[in-house]
């Protein structure tokens, strides 16, 4: 029986568009394969729904997601409007969207491919075999945390004002889903923080621990943010599954993205207790090279690929996208930012193209 899905496709800014329509193309093709049948729609975020509309986030995007059953992002944000009041700038659509889907899960694997082993600017002894997942918890902590703003003192001085806060509940919803990945992977977790000089780390930490008890199978352990920065670089092998909070997440997921020599390579999917899903590569919207064929539709295809196995439940499907990833790496094709000597150098179209034609 064919199995039914509308996915809502967000381009948004720079080379947006390039990599979205390969993964559309993959999808169509694997479609058929598997069963399938995929329903899109467009819908605008980011600078070019400013330019429409003036908004980041416009009412009917946000109405568009919740009526699908995934959503597909691809980049955000571009030197045009850099020099937006924070309030209107691309970025603070995504954190709108976010908000309003209720994803407070993010899903950040770094996996180090054979192919691509000796991109990595680290020693190949320190990168081979690194396989990490990163769950960062994604709508609480520093990023939503009131009071926030710029606000005047007493002597006329501006001063600049975050809050980092989190409750019991959404520190126990986040740990559950790292539990829970954790299981279906090496069944080692370690939670990262700042315990030793911040409260609502120690919470976490507490939360966290009282948790462990209903995961006996899984092996937990603790790192201050600032050794697990260090220790990411040094020993990455030691890390299987991290948890972690809003802003430590944020820096420590693009620090295990460089492992594997390119943010171009890599996916991520952000999920709620219930709704859509959205899946979209780490990497940014690249506008120095957008409309020029120059992107890696790479990480965006992966990204598909992490919507059928998290959204869909169709993990043979995401099976086949990943194979054929593999296969065009196997071939020798590169796009600019993983092109080493003896490569054949494609552009986003080209390397579109010879997924296809491993898919078929």
């Amino acid at each position: 029986m064919t199995e039914y899905y509308r996915i809502t496709l967000l381009p948004g800014d720079g080379i947006g568009s390039e990599i979205i329509a390969v993964m559309v193309d993959v999808l169509k093709t694997i479609a058929p394969k598997f069963d399938l049948e995929f329903n899109f729609q467009e819908a605008l975020i980011g600078g070019a729904a400013i330019d429409a509309t003036g908004s980041p986030l416009p009412e009917e995007t946000l109405n568009t997601c919740r009526q699908s059953d995934a959503v597909l992002l691809a980049a955000i944000g571009g030197y045009k409007w850099d020099n937006l009041p924070r309030s209107q700038r691309p970025e603070t659509g995504l954190l709108a969207l976010r908000s309003g889907l209720g994803l407070f899960a993010n899903l950040r694997p770094a996996t180090i491919l054979p192919q691509l082993i000796d991109a990595s600017t680290l020693k190949r002894e320190v990168v081979e075999g690194v396989d990490i997942m990163v769950v960062r918890e994604l709508t609480g902590g520093v990023y939503f945390g009131e009071p926030k703003g710029l606000f005047e003192t007493e002597t006329g001085q501006k001063r600049g004002v975050n809050t980092m806060a989190y409750t019991e509940g959404e520190i126990d919803r986040i740990a559950k889903v790292a539990f829970e990945i954790a299981q279906k992977r090496k069944s080692q977790l370690c939670s990262v923080d700042k315990a030793n000089v911040l409260e609502v780390s120690q919470l976490w930490r507490d939360r966290v621990t009282a948790m462990a008890s209903d995961y006996p199978d899984v092996q937990l352990s603790h790192l201050y943010v600032d050794n697990a920065a260090m220790q990411l670089v040094r020993a990455p092998k030691q890390f299987d599954t991290i948890v972690t909070g809003n802003l430590f997440g944020d820096i420590l997921s693009d620090a295990a993205a460089m492992l594997t020599g390119s943010i171009g390579m890599l996916p991520s999917a952000s999920l709620g207790a219930s709704g859509p899903g959205v899946f979209e590569p780490v990497h940014g919207s690249a506008p120095d090279i957008a409309g020029q064929d120059k992107a890696n539709p790479l990480a965006q295809v992966l990204s598909g690929a992490m919507m059928l196995r998290y959204a869909f439940n169709q993990p043979q499907a995401a099976e086949a996208i990943e194979d054929a990833v593999q296969t065009v790496l196997n071939q020798g094709y590169r796009t600019g930012d993983i092109m080493s000597e003896g490569q054949k150098l494609v552009g986003c179209r080209e390397m579109g193209e010879a997924l296809l034609r491993a898919l078929s």
